[in-house]
């Protein structure tokens, strides 16, 4: 046991390493490009950090280990506990990053329009997943169209962020770095080539630690006799989804709330519609008590945040929310 805590610090220190050198990779990327923070923070972060977990559930459905009523476990319940984690626990981090920094009756200042995109259209995607537990396996062509749906989901959502873009640089939220990259401290020029050797260092350390995470978590769980379920709705996404997100918590502390915010929500928009997907069609995608909880805590928590974003300045004591919206399911979940 000694071993594996040894693995999850030293895993935990190679993700924040990784983390610093993402995000600055990525901040550059962006200002090269001319892009916008929220197109940076919920499309180039959010998917470049989210789809090595991605694999994750493609794994366990199509390659895993054991019966397959196990791999269909393993698969659902870290499809779903993602959007659920982000959704909660995710935030109520950002919010104690945040207190440490500005105090928790300070203000957040994402670019709220593409803030409320993102929910929105995470809300869509999510709710017609919830709707797909209801459909009974044997309608294939039933569950294939949803899954086609939920599929375009995203790439509307795409073409809709990517667009919104110009406009906004031209309102002053373009990408724009705070520190020279790192490589080119070391000697090497500024150029494209550069950034995305960087990205891909800072990538490739925050998945080496990521998995170094899930290699002590699981190891730590097993010795706690956590089942199956509860392992793949709480740990998985837990090990997987939550070290990555350190780059929203990174640029949170440096007041870069767009990005923070983006790298969150962006991840819910691709975790909410193209995995569910991939469950809807592959798995047996049934309304069991505890899918129905995660499912619904998530909404609640999503839900939650959208309205507060669109009535009033959204301050870190109003993630407190999302993070009891957590704790509730942890406990529901480990009493069942």
């Amino acid at each position: 046991m000694v071993m594996e805590v040894g693995v999850l610090v030293v895993s935990l220190l190679l993700i924040v390493v990784g983390a610093e050198t993402f995000t600055n990779a990525l901040e550059h990327l962006g200002e090269r490009l001319g892009i916008s923070e929220g197109v940076t923070g919920s499309i180039f972060a959010a998917v470049g950090t989210a789809l090595p977990e991605a694999m994750v559930p493609v794994v366990a459905i199509f390659a895993g280990s054991g019966t397959l009523t196990t791999r269909h476990e393993v698969g659902v319940g870290s499809i779903l506990g993602a959007p659920l984690m982000l959704s909660t626990l995710t935030f109520f981090l950002l919010a104690v990053m945040a207190s440490l920094h500005r105090g928790w009756g300070s203000v957040f200042t994402p670019e709220p329009t593409g803030l409320l995109r993102d929910l929105s259209w995470f809300l869509l995607a999510f709710l017609g997943a919830v709707l797909a537990v209801f459909i009974p396996l044997e309608w294939k062509g039933v569950r294939l169209a949803v899954a086609l749906g939920l599929t375009l989901v995203y790439f509307f959502y795409l073409f809709v962020t990517i667009r919104a873009s110009r406009s906004l640089v031209e309102q002053g939220h373009g990408t724009e770095a705070d520190h020279p990259l790192f490589l080119n401290r070391v000697g090497l020029p500024a150029y494209l080539v550069t950034i995305l050797l960087q990205l891909g260092i800072g990538l490739g350390v925050i998945i080496g630690g990521a998995k170094g995470f899930v290699f002590g978590v699981e190891h730590v769980a097993s010795w706690a006799g956590v089942s199956t379920l509860a392992l793949s709705l709480l740990i998985i996404p837990v090990a997987t989804e939550l070290p990555e997100k350190v780059n929203s918590l990174i640029w949170v502390r440096r007041g870069r709330d767009t990005l923070a915010f983006g790298n969150i929500t962006g991840a819910m928009v691709f975790q909410g519609s193209l995995l569910p997907a991939l469950g809807v069609l592959l798995t047996p995608w049934a309304p069991r008590l505890e899918v129905l909880l995660g499912m619904t805590i998530t909404l609640i928590a999503s839900g939650y945040l959208f309205m507060m974003v669109r009535r009033q300045a959204l301050r870190p004591y109003h993630l407190l929310v999302n993070g009891a919206c957590y704790g509730l399911f942890v406990v529901v979940v480990l009493t069942m």
